[in-house]
């Protein structure tokens, strides 16, 4: 059986599945919870300074799918709205009832020394493992100079994360917001200022929809709204793509990254650690299905790790990182073409319409005698594009085949139909 334990910047827990900074992490009840259901972790609620924030109700939109399960979650919820000593005391007593589990506090203090080197302190004497700094809160705590009102600006995060390390032992991880242009800036700054480690993403700024029949957006508090944090499974391919930009920029490379974005099962979490993530965080998942589902994720993750060969969580670790590259060193001389196993084809013709209407005009339609349809690939048409592939509902009715067009590996910065190619040593690499 594979091993799932972890030892993410020195701090140990018994799998890679931890809670994130949320509502299900803002109190020992809902830790102790998640912790007899299995979850190897948890990143504490974030904490302020006293008076607590003041929360308004309501708090959580969702956008829903086909199958009226939620896609997108979003929320106007803010830090932690307890008091400091209440959570400092909670956070002491639960390390000391599961020694074994992840107890990571989030942090959030306005942008001053004296109110780091306070609080962090005061986290440090309960015995929890390590500090999250949140610099990614996109609503209510920036337009108080807090959350990504810090993580946008990168001298503010290298500033900060500096004076948490100078002030603490514990590691320190830097939680960076998704609302920038170059998520590699502020990842940079963090590990200038001494950052052990990166977390990321937090929520994106979002309005999930209008109530049309009000003329409101929601969630609606006493007639108005506001912009929130969206997350859930439709934020994974942004996360997905911050953490490899991350992992592959040569000033970054090897800064320890904790996953966050959409995960709900063990294969989210699996393509995480795949760009290097050393642990993942789950929120949205947890607050729809509840804290039980850690127990698939384990399983699901242990089972398809022994069927790999892979012993530990190391051993696949940032495997896909070396095959993700900048798009001007992708192979311009490989080719795929769509092909339909006529066996399985059932005739819907959707494949055939979005060719026809929206990308080459690559599928014949040929009327049958007993009138039905037959779809053919036009291979000369065919580009490889693979609309046809993820418009058909039938799984391996269409597949794409590689075509040898007798030329080597060439990208475009040696094409010669780039008036701008510059063939250098480097562009002559399979990136």
């Amino acid at each position: 059986m594979a091993d799932l334990s972890i030892d993410f910047v020195g701090i140990k827990s018994p799998n890679p599945f931890w809670l994130a900074s949320a509502p299900p992490t803002d109190k020992a009840y809902n830790v102790e919870r998640a912790f007899e259901a299995g979850w190897g972790g948890v990143v504490w609620k974030t904490l302020g300074e006293d008076p607590a924030a003041v929360n308004v109700s309501s708090r959580y939109s969702a956008i829903y799918d086909s199958y009226g399960e939620v896609s997108g979650f979003n929320n106007i919820e803010l830090i932690t709205d307890r008091s400091l000593e209440v959570n400092l005391r909670e956070i002491e007593a639960v390390k000391k009832s599961w020694p074994d589990r992840a107890l990571v506090v989030s942090l959030m203090v306005p942008c001053e020394e004296q109110a780091w080197k306070t609080i962090v302190k005061e986290v440090e004497k309960t015995g929890a493992d390590g500090l999250e700094l949140n610099f990614g809160c996109p609503h209510g705590m920036p337009e108080r100079g807090m959350g990504a009102a810090v993580g946008q600006v990168p001298e503010y995060v290298e500033q900060v994360a500096r004076w948490c390390k100078m002030y603490c032992k514990m590691p320190v991880i830097v939680k960076l917001t998704p609302n920038i242009t170059d998520i590699r800036f502020p990842a940079r700054a963090a590990k200038r200022g001494g950052a052990d480690a990166v977390s990321l993403i937090n929520t994106i700024n979002s309005i999930t929809g209008i109530d049309l029949d009000n003329m409101v957006a929601r969630p609606i508090v006493d007639g108005k709204s506001t912009h929130g944090g969206y997350c859930g499974p439709a934020v994974k391919p942004i996360a997905l793509s911050m953490t490899s930009e991350i992992a592959r920029d040569p000033e970054t490379m090897g800064l320890p990254i904790s996953g966050i974005g959409g995960i709900s099962n063990w294969r989210d979490a699996a393509e995480f650690i795949s760009l290097g993530a050393g642990c993942v965080q789950v929120c949205t998942a947890a607050m729809i299905y509840g804290f039980r589902i850690v127990e698939e994720m384990k399983t699901g993750l242990a089972n398809w790790m022994d069927s790999k060969g892979f012993e530990t969580i190391e051993d696949f670790r940032g495997l896909a990182v070396p095959n993700t590259t900048d798009w001007k060193y992708l192979n311009m001389n490989y080719k795929v073409v769509a092909s339909i196993d006529e066996d399985k084809c059932i005739g819907c013709g959707r494949c055939y319409i979005g060719c026809e209407d929206t990308s080459h005009q690559a599928i014949d339609l040929k009327p049958q005698a007993d009138g039905t349809n037959k779809f053919e690939i036009i291979e000369e048409e065919c580009v490889g594009c693979n609309l046809c592939q993820i418009t058909c509902p039938v799984d391996d009715c269409i597949t794409m085949e590689r075509r040898d067009v007798g030329q080597p590996y060439m990208n475009w910065t040696q094409d010669p139909r780039n008036p701008h190619r510059e063939v250098t040593e480097e562009s002559t690499h399979e990136a």
